[in-house]
């Protein structure tokens, strides 16, 4: 891919979904951090900016990678209900009493873990209305809009106002929760299991590090295709 120094790693992943995967690898934020440029994300990361463009020359495709700056948003809406929002669910629910059992057995010498829950905790309680709101409010609105635009007519005016002030919400949850998975991944000293750990405690870890990376795309998608689509969509009707 051709690499702009001042692009923001929110405008590479949008134009080139592949790039996900080389940020992520080397840690780089490119869902809530993602109007960062390129050169100060990776600062940020402590990673440098000649490697991660190297790697984004030579990312490996996969068939499941696709434009969604070019899909209608219909099909960018069931593919993040369908995808993302079952994944966060069955996750979360999954994760509870896994996190209860490990930390029955481990908080006696991991007191970490006393911390791990609460945050766990309060990401449960976020993500489970946060997805419940978008489905129910700000994603019908959206098909609405687009709707509306194909037939060439005014879409009906929302409760909420505009669009903007549901997705201005949505995105500070988004910040709320990469916080809360930062911290679960610090705490657990980047989701590596201690020694001596059980199959429940590895498991565990390698749950949250599956949710981080989805999570990461769940946002992603919202945040910087999903959002300002809808944003202007709304605009120029």
């Amino acid at each position: 891919m051709q690499l702009q120094q001042d692009q923001t790693v929110r405008e590479i992943v949008a134009s080139n979904p592949q790039a996900a995967r080389v940020f992520e690898k080397f840690g780089i934020d490119y869902c809530c951090g993602g109007e960062k440029p390129f050169v100060q994300a990776c600062l940020q990361a402590n990673a440098s900016a000649a490697e991660v463009a190297a790697a984004l020359e030579r990312p490996e495709p996969r068939s499941e990678d696709r434009d969604w700056q070019k899909a209608p948003l219909t099909e960018l809406i069931a593919h993040i209900v369908l995808k993302h929002h079952a994944f966060t669910r069955e996750e979360l629910a999954r994760l509870q009493p896994l996190l209860a059992k490990v930390l029955g057995v481990h908080s006696a010498n991991h007191p970490e873990l006393e911390k791990i829950q609460e945050l766990f905790h309060g990401l449960v309680q976020e993500m489970t209305l946060h997805t419940m709101k978008e489905e129910r409010m700000l994603f019908p609105y959206i098909e609405q809009l687009e709707a509306a635009a194909n037939a060439g007519v005014r879409p009906s005016p929302p409760m909420f106002g505009t669009v903007q002030n549901p997705v201005r919400m949505m995105m500070l949850e988004h910040d709320s929760a990469a916080a809360a998975v930062r911290g679960i991944r610090r705490l657990s000293n980047g989701f590596a299991p201690p020694d001596g750990a059980c199959m429940s405690y590895m498991a565990l870890y390698e749950g949250f590090r599956d949710f981080e990376a989805d999570l990461h795309q769940h946002i992603h998608l919202e945040n910087n295709i999903l959002f300002p689509r809808a944003v202007e969509l709304e605009s120029a009707a």
